[in-house]
């Protein structure tokens, strides 16, 4: 018997037996697609089977979602074809890409329902959710849930973990291709402060986009700021932004005026080349919920982040997604809004996990042969 796919999304896969495995592509009409209460919500119900990817294991990376529908319905058909070609998915650790005559079958199924939907923002969420869901299927046993890296590198009886100031919260906007990189640094800051306090969001997927941009229309977008190191962007500096002391109203609780008054940073973790594609989106959901005013930035002042050495950093500031919360926490702490709220001790905590981070990536290098500097490739962007 087939197993069907019921989904909402503009595309569904039906599996028949093996052997015989065919991919449908179906695209709801709009009367379909108006019954979502959000352009940016997605549910998927999966019938006759357990989940591959369990919900505590997907919180296990570091995230308090649900599962992403699409990212489950792919790892599902990843699974089938398992079955359909009697081959056990093998991925290589370079790139974490599928091996062998598995990858290549998979490769031209994949790449022809890319093709067949027309629609660009479905594109988009096909192609994250892929990467995700092959990233999560690949690391199965091999990295650990906390801090990405290979079980035998484990950092994270090292890491200290710290109270972030309730008045401020990061949302890490990482690419799919940064997601359980071990050289990543956005993670440093949940293994530090908890994923409450700093909150991954997965460029492309749909139900994390969603639970972030609702946080922002609550917090309002005056304080909804964007820490991306462009110098062609409208910045402005931390002390500009933050200098002068809110206006108490006695009227107000203070509950009330702690949930007003967060500041919600969005630090955009990826590539360069795709963190400009990244902060267009966020400008275009900002100007879709606020109007023409485009999302606040904010400029740091520069410095070279200590990961610069294993991963060179192709933005004009030379920094790292940990180095640049780091950096902004230690800005704040200067300004006499911020004086009591020791921030700069949180900023030494993430220093340290990022030295500590830098160590262990080191120590691996040097134990597998590899060179622990890297080769800084040429850009036009300074």
């Amino acid at each position: 018997m087939a197993t069907t796919l019921v989904s909402s999304n503009s595309w569904t896969r039906t599996f028949f037996p093996k052997n015989k495995t065919k991919i449908l592509i179906h695209r709801y009409n709009s009367n379909s697609s108006s019954n979502s209460n959000s352009p940016l919500s997605t549910t998927t119900t999966f019938m006759n089977h357990d989940a591959v990817v369990s919900l505590q294991e997907w919180q296990g990376w570091g995230t308090t979602s649900p599962v992403p529908a699409m990212v489950t319905q792919i790892a599902e058909d990843l699974k089938l074809l398992e079955k359909d070609f009697d081959s056990q998915m093998k991925f290589g650790r370079a790139g974490g890409k599928l091996q062998g005559n598995f990858g290549q079958q998979e490769d031209k199924k994949h790449r022809a329902t890319y093709k067949a939907l027309a629609d660009s923002e479905e594109k988009l969420k096909f192609y994250s959710a892929r990467q995700i869901a092959c990233r999560v299927l690949g690391s199965k046993g091999y990295l650990c849930q906390k801090c990405w890296l290979a079980m035998e590198d484990c950092m994270c009886s090292q890491i200290t973990s710290s109270l972030l100031f309730p008045g401020i919260k990061f949302w890490l906007y990482m690419h799919p291709k940064d997601f359980l990189r071990q050289n990543n640094t956005g993670k440093i800051l949940w293994q530090v402060f908890g994923v409450d306090c700093a909150t991954l969001c997965l460029y492309g997927i749909p139900e994390h986009e969603q639970i972030m941009w609702n946080s922002f229309k609550l917090a309002g977008r005056s304080n909804v700021w964007c820490l991306y190191p462009n110098k062609n962007a409208v910045l402005e500096s931390v002390e500009n932004a933050f200098g002068q002391e809110p206006v108490a109203n006695n009227e107000v609780s203070s509950e009330k005026l702690k949930e007003d008054t967060t500041q919600h940073f969005i630090l955009i973790d990826g590539t360069w080349s795709n963190s400009a594609a990244m902060f267009r989106r966020l400008q275009d959901q900002a100007k879709s919920i606020w109007g023409d005013e485009d999302l606040s930035c904010i400029s740091l002042n520069p410095g070279t982040s200590a990961m610069h050495k294993l991963r060179p950093q192709p933005s004009w500031d030379r920094t790292c997604t940990a180095a640049a919360a780091a950096g902004l926490l230690l800005e704040l702490h200067l300004l006499p809004r911020f004086s009591s709220a020791e921030l700069d001790k949180q900023a030494e905590t993430v220093e340290h996990a990022l030295t500590v981070l830098l160590e262990a990536l080191t120590k691996r290098r040097l134990r597998m042969g590899r060179s622990i500097t890297r080769k800084v490739r040429p850009n036009n962007i300074c």
